[in-house]
């Protein structure tokens, strides 16, 4: 199973790194405005498109590669010694699958076959979940590439040519024509994701929780626009893109709890 999940991973890196640069391709060898400004010499906007470029790249794979989050020992059972007596703390739970005590905010993920720390999703585009330890690369992979795409569209955009018929004007833009359909898709796409992520992080709550609070132990007790982890869109933001360390939310759940 751990093969084939490897294996599947492996090609949809391979067809995002092979899709990227085709497209990346077909707006520098057609009359686009990246092609007149290198023609002209004038290499900053050429140059800065591709640094994007390998930088979402880059992004990609560091967000596909990194571990997210997983739980890899009972360790954080001790956690329970370090809480408040008169708080009601959901005990820790041990998971059914990897027999491992799960820390609050965990969740066991059936594709990777490991619990992940504050888990949000599994993302079959990068083959990995998306926890704690990656998201907020995630949500910065999301900005980098919305940026390449939309510069891609207003590129594709600029290359195309008007003919005297539509037969010609199909085979003098066909490719940008494919490239620009493309981009579109995936700048509605990545749009979408990152509103959502963007939303999602400034409550400090997860894919997971937003969806599924109604079975969740330590949120289905909690009124419905109630979040024991809320602390605001500034503490929240913060925390998720400059706290760069393991959080015990535990603790952080006690404290919005009430005595």
């Amino acid at each position: 199973m751990f093969k084939n999940v490897f294996r599947s991973g492996c090609l949809v890196r391979t067809a995002h790194v092979i899709l990227t640069w085709l497209t990346t391709l077909i707006l520098f060898l057609h009359n686009t405005d990246l092609r007149k400004n290198e023609e002209r010499g004038e290499l900053v906007l050429p140059v800065l498109f591709g640094t994007l470029v390998l930088l979402s790249i880059m992004l990609y794979f560091a967000v596909s590669l990194m571990d997210p989050g997983f739980v890899l020992s009972d360790a954080d059972a001790k956690l329970e010694k370090m809480l408040p007596q008169n708080t009601e703390v959901p005990r820790q739970r041990r998971c059914g699958y990897c027999l491992l005590l799960q820390p609050m905010r965990a969740k066991h993920c059936q594709v990777c076959k490991q619990c992940v720390r504050r888990f949000d999703h599994h993302c079959p585009w990068i083959g990995n979940c998306v926890g704690e330890r990656n998201h907020r690369w995630f949500l910065l992979y999301l900005c980098i590439q919305l940026l390449v795409l939309v510069w891609g569209l207003q590129n594709a955009w600029s290359g195309i040519t008007f003919a005297l018929t539509w037969r010609q004007w199909f085979i003098q833009n066909g490719f940008l024509l494919g490239a620009f359909g493309i981009t579109v898709v995936f700048s509605v796409v990545v749009l979408l994701l990152l509103g959502s992520h963007l939303y999602l992080a400034s409550v400090n709550t997860t894919t997971w929780e937003f969806m599924s609070r109604h079975r969740i132990s330590y949120l289905k007790h909690c009124d419905s626009e109630e979040n024991p982890f809320d602390r605001g869109i500034m503490c929240n933001l913060w925390d998720f893109f400059c706290i760069c360390r393991t959080v015990a939310w535990e603790t952080v759940y006690s404290r919005a709890s009430p005595a």
